[in-house]
């Protein structure tokens, strides 16, 4: 039986990520419905670790169970088991977890699941640290699991797929450095709404800014290994937006207007 990419899949992550969505139907097919399934994985996961209603063990708890099942074939039985009571106030896209990575293609399927593995085992961790940020290494951690691996996992499905061969180091640079934007971004909201600061001891807004700037330059020496025109443009459109926000922040403003967003799509797409 041919494989079809589930329509549902595509409806969902539009809904969930206009930013992803628009660079992700840039790409080949199975290249392109792997990265789809892959970020609603990520994003399933996500929601867990960013639930206002859950306490941080419970979601250690949670994580944990849930990396266990992508080390097998994912039982969905259990998974609904871990959620719990949790379900009826759980989006969409984490209750059919599942489906997500079923519509990976089978040949990309493992290297998603061990990412998505990775990744639930950081959050779990960083739930039971309550997300202290104390030193850099600190946050090389934190931002490595929520993001840099992502970088990584992109770097095996772009060979799979495409035949591209990178640096994984900078693959982590281009995931921590777009993390970085996002943390300086939401600061203000992460200490008001969750308590949380991502700020190492010590360090002032202008020290963040330095280690956005230091992972975006590793992320432009990473877009300089790319051939293939379709993989490029995937990873141009939030590169620019990371690189235009930070610049939006340093002359203070909150973030890029939404005209500038749209410009920077029209810049993207027509190159």
């Amino acid at each position: 039986m041919e494989y079809v990419f589930p329509k549902e899949a595509m409806r969902v992550l539009k809904e969930t990520s206009r930013t992803f969505y628009i660079p992700i139907t840039f790409l080949k097919r199975q290249l392109k419905h792997s990265v789809a399934s892959a970020y609603l994985v990520f994003r399933a996961i996500d929601e867990i670790e960013d639930h206002e209603e859950l306490d941080n063990e419970t979601k250690h708890r949670m994580l944990s169970e849930v990396a266990a099942l992508f080390a097998e074939p994912f039982d969905n039985e259990r998974y609904m088991e871990i959620l719990g009571e949790t379900k009826d106030r759980m989006p969409e896209v984490t209750l059919r977890l599942e489906e997500w990575l079923q519509a990976c293609p089978g040949d990309s399927r493992r290297i998603v699941a061990d990412a998505a593995r990775e990744m639930s085992e950081g959050m779990a961790e960083w739930a039971r640290r309550n997300w202290e940020v104390h030193t850099r290494e600190d946050l090389d951690d934190y931002t490595y699991y929520v993001a840099g691996l992502v970088g990584v996992m992109l770097s095996d499905l772009f060979e799979l797929y495409a035949g591209e061969q990178t640096d994984r180091d900078l693959a982590i640079g281009y995931g921590r450095g777009l993390q970085a934007v996002n943390i300086l971004r939401n600061e203000q909201e992460d200490l008001d709404e969750r308590g949380v600061s991502f700020v190492p001891d010590g360090w002032t807004r202008d020290d963040l800014f330095a280690y956005a700037e230091e992972n975006l330059a590793k992320a432009d020496e990473y877009m300089k290994s790319l051939r293939k025109k379709t993989v490029l443009l995937f990873c141009r459109l939030p590169l620019a937006l990371a690189h235009k926000t930070l610049k939006a922040m340093k002359e203070g403003r909150d973030k890029m207007t939404r005209a500038e967003v749209e410009e920077t799509v029209a810049e993207i797409d027509i190159d």
